[in-house]
């Protein structure tokens, strides 16, 4: 038996089987061969139950004895046909309160639900104790079904008005206090919390399933009991939390902000996960990430003042009276962003009428994606700065007593972080951060890339110590589930849509707590894989360069490190161009009629080399070839070399050796210093129509929304590709004339390096220095180097731009 089958095979092996199995199934249909019922051996039995296990058959008073404490077992009876679906209430079943299941002794008639007759109709008798309640019909839900059952309340005295809690103690959850005429099993309701978890099922559509499970064929004869579940669901849920924390043990003990939500396990959090000494220890400080929500909307309730909250402020959302007085005092900034337009502050400006909230703004752990307790807010009209900054202080406050050091990584990080402060100053007591806690603003690598490349170096999770290969944009990956629930939230009440969310997120968090071990574990085997792969690379780029280099190097990062702000434009790419073709010939021409060289050589040689470009290009033709000639001509010039075919003699076509002793040393040296000209244009040329092929596919080709578009881009992309192949001829022909021109041999290799078509992918090292997945990149080797031979300086800077690079994205 092969182990790795598919799920064909395993249909496959069905197939063989189809017929057998069906015909077992229309077996299961008949009647059990033995028609006596098999408890008291006299009566006929009618009578099977679809839910107990194996094949019984019972007569209606040995069902119902049988099925005494199994009061949500479907029973069927024969008719002489078929088996037709009866309810045990039909048969005469009566489901007594208060003493287990058993009658209450204060009843006239304790064995008055065996004495039933199950032919003749239910009609409840009155005790003859005057407060003993009559049995009554009771709608009980449960995960199989809807079940109507006649229900006999104790008559002990005093009891008459603890319905409700019989039916607790029976496992039933009463959908009222006074007088239920509905209940839910505790079954049922958990398995609707855990259904709208994990598969997003909203009330009406569950209970629709509960329906159908009852009655398919006829399901709006089943009772409908939606607007009970709603509100069953709420206190269930309520209950639960509150057990779950601990708090049924000590009901006397007030709850406070977040007591019951789950946090990250492994973030540091004094007093719960850290030991006794772990002050002084830079690798001990909070790492958030702040997003926000626009999916998650509300919608205007009609009577607010009539809405009534379980846990407000003891979740994930904020206390909703302190918020609401903090919008009330705050003022919005209206400074003018240095930055590029982000749709974060863009959206400041939404406001729908019909909308209490456009979205909700949160505030989770960076490393490990759990949403912070008691930090999640409202917006009112879009993703404003003082509902983040509510969000922010509140997270900061979250167990967080002596940690002096916050890294906030937020998409307008750059602009949030300028006023942040103040605005705190400012909010007159209604946010707060912990004592001496430094903020670091960071920007997410995936929004960076939409910033202005100034924010790069200055706001880049790569620049940061202790941020390690984070990403900032965990938000995102949580937005994803929750986005379901979030149609069915919107009409909600105010409270109904707190406690919905709050639960969602304490379940996001429980899966990660719940996974935190195997997680950590992965990450630490990639961390130790990659400094392996990393290290003797960088250890090798060390020893290749400077010593004081170096050491000017560590000095200046120390310093960026410890004050940051403009300090980090070190790490901004600054070097010098290399000289291009027409800065040589200018230098060489300046310097020409002061040598002993002949006059107008170099005019003579860039002719020359301009010649060898027309021959291969075709003269500048935009991407044409050359035209094929006609055979009769081809007939007539046979014995002919075409212009395009004949060769150009060049200074560097004369072997090295005998062109001293032809006099030619002279002319060689100036074509060699030509030919690093034209190989410098030809790699920046080749580097600027890679990067133009990669806008045009980003911007035009990707988003093109019609077929003209699309062809029109395909035309731009083709005419890119013509101009690279044209630098590549250009450059390899350079490249062959400076190897006879007697190049230096290590320049010549390591700055000058044969292109492999391998290598011209669009690459968007250059043209996006502040993208994102910069961690695994590897850069071809036209992209590291600018191509300066006689320029030492420039090389030891790019270098150290490399050196920096490479530390701070794979040792951090």
């Amino acid at each position: 038996m092969c182990l790795n089958q598919t799920q064909n095979h395993f249909i496959q092996e069905y197939l063989i089987f189809r017929d057998l199995y069906l015909q077992i199934l229309l077996e299961l249909e008949k009647p059990h061969e033995v028609s006596t019922c098999q408890s008291c051996q006299t009566a006929e039995g009618n009578f099977r139950c679809a839910t107990c296990s194996g094949n019984h058959v019972w007569c209606c008073r040995c069902i119902i004895k049988a099925h005494q404490f199994l009061p949500f077992h479907k029973v069927q009876e024969w008719t002489g046909k078929c088996y037709e679906d009866k309810s045990l209430a039909e048969l005469g079943f009566v489901w007594h309160m208060g003493h287990g299941g058993q009658c209450c002794p204060f009843s006239d008639d304790p064995q008055a639900w065996e004495d039933m007759d199950a032919n003749d109709d239910f009609v409840p008798e009155e005790t003859t104790d005057a407060t003993a309640p009559l049995a009554t019909t009771l709608t009980i839900v449960h995960s199989t079904g809807v079940f109507l059952h006649r229900i006999v309340w104790c008559s002990c005295p005093g009891s008459s008005h603890s319905q409700h809690l019989h039916l607790l103690k029976a496992g039933l959850f009463p959908a009222s206090t006074t007088r239920p005429r509905t209940a839910f099993t505790f079954e049922v309701l958990d398995l609707f919390l855990i259904d709208a978890l994990e598969c997003k099922t909203s009330a009406s559509s569950f209970f629709e399933k509960l329906r159908r499970m009852t009655n398919n064929s006829f399901p709006d004869k089943v009772p409908n009991r939606y607007r009970e579940l709603m509100r069953v669901s709420r206190l269930w849920r309520d209950l639960m939390s509150r057990k779950w924390f601990g708090f049924g043990h000590d009901t006397e003990k007030d709850l406070g902000k977040g007591d019951l939500a789950l946090f990250c396990p492994a973030c540091p959090q004094p007093g719960i996960n850290l030991p006794t000494e772990w002050r002084d220890n830079w690798l001990i400080s909070k790492t958030y990430v702040v997003d926000g929500n626009f999916t998650a909307q509300h919608m205007i309730m009609k009577q607010p003042l009539l809405d009534v909250s379980l846990s407000d402020g003891l979740g994930y959302m904020v206390t909703n009276q302190e918020y609401q007085t903090h919008l009330s005092l705050a003022v919005e900034s209206k400074e003018r962003s240095s930055c590029s337009n982000h749709r974060a502050v863009n959206a400041a400006n939404i406001n729908r009428s019909n909308l209490r909230a456009t979205g909700v703004g949160a505030t989770a752990c960076a490393w490990h994606g759990c949403f912070v307790p008691h930090s999640i807010i409202d917006f009112q009209k879009g993703e404003r700065q003082m509902n983040m900054d509510y969000s922010i202080c509140q997270a900061m406050n979250y167990h967080s007593m002596g940690i002096d050091s916050s890294l906030i990584i937020y998409d307008v990080g750059c602009q949030w972080s300028i006023n942040f402060l103040q605005r705190v100053a400012d909010s007159q007591g209604h946010m707060s951060i912990p004592n001496k806690m430094k903020v670091v603003a960071a920007v997410g690598k995936f929004h960076l890339s939409a910033h202005k490349l100034a924010c790069f170096a200055r706001y880049s999770l790569n620049f940061i110590q202790g941020a390690g290969q984070i990403d900032g944009e965990i938000l995102e990956t949580l937005w994803a589930p929750f986005n379901k629930i979030s149609p069915t939230a919107r009409s909600m009440s105010q409270a109904h849509r707190q406690e919905v969310l709050d639960d969602h997120m304490r379940d996001s968090n429980w899966k990660k707590l719940t996974g935190i071990v195997k997680t950590l574990l992965r990450k630490y085997k990639h961390a130790l894989k990659g400094l392996e792969e990393t290290k003797a690379p960088f250890d090798e780029l060390t020893h290749s360069l400077d010593c004081g280099k170096i050491l000017m190097w560590e000095s200046d990062e120390k310093k960026a490190m410890n004050e940051r702000g403009e300090n980090l434009d070190i790490y901004q790419l600054q070097i010098n161009k290399a000289p291009t073709m027409a800065e040589i010939r200018l230098k060489l021409t300046e310097s020409e009629n002061a040598d002993t060289g002949k006059p107008g050589t170099v005019s003579w040689l860039i002719g020359g080399i301009n010649l060898e470009d027309s021959q291969f290009c075709g003269a500048d033709n935009d991407g044409n070839d050359w035209e094929v000639l006609d055979e009769e001509i081809l007939e007539d010039v046979e014995e002919e070399i075409l212009a395009e075919e004949m060769g150009i003699w060049m200074p560097s076509s004369v072997p090295l050796i005998e062109a001293s002793s032809l006099g030619l040393g002279d002319l060689q040296s100036e074509e060699l210093a030509l030919r690093i000209g034209q190989a410098n244009d030809c790699l920046e040329n080749l580097r600027m129509a890679l990067g133009h092929k990669a806008i045009i596919y980003r911007q035009h080709f990707r988003s093109a929304d019609s077929t003209w578009a699309g062809t029109r881009s395909k035309q731009e992309a083709r005419h890119c590709q013509i101009k690279i192949d044209k630098y590549v001829r250009s450059y390899q022909r350079a490249r062959s004339a400076m190897e006879r021109l007697g190049m230096e041999e290590d320049t010549f290799r390591n700055m000058y390096q044969e292109i492999l078509p391998a290598e011209l992918s669009v690459n968007k090292e250059v043209t996006e220095e502040n993208r994102f997945g910069q961690g695994s990149d590897k850069l071809t080797w036209f992209w590291r180097v600018n191509n300066i031979s006689d320029n030492n300086t420039w090389m030891n800077e790019c270098k150290g731009e490399v050196s920096s690079v490479v530390c701070h994205l794979k040792l951090t």
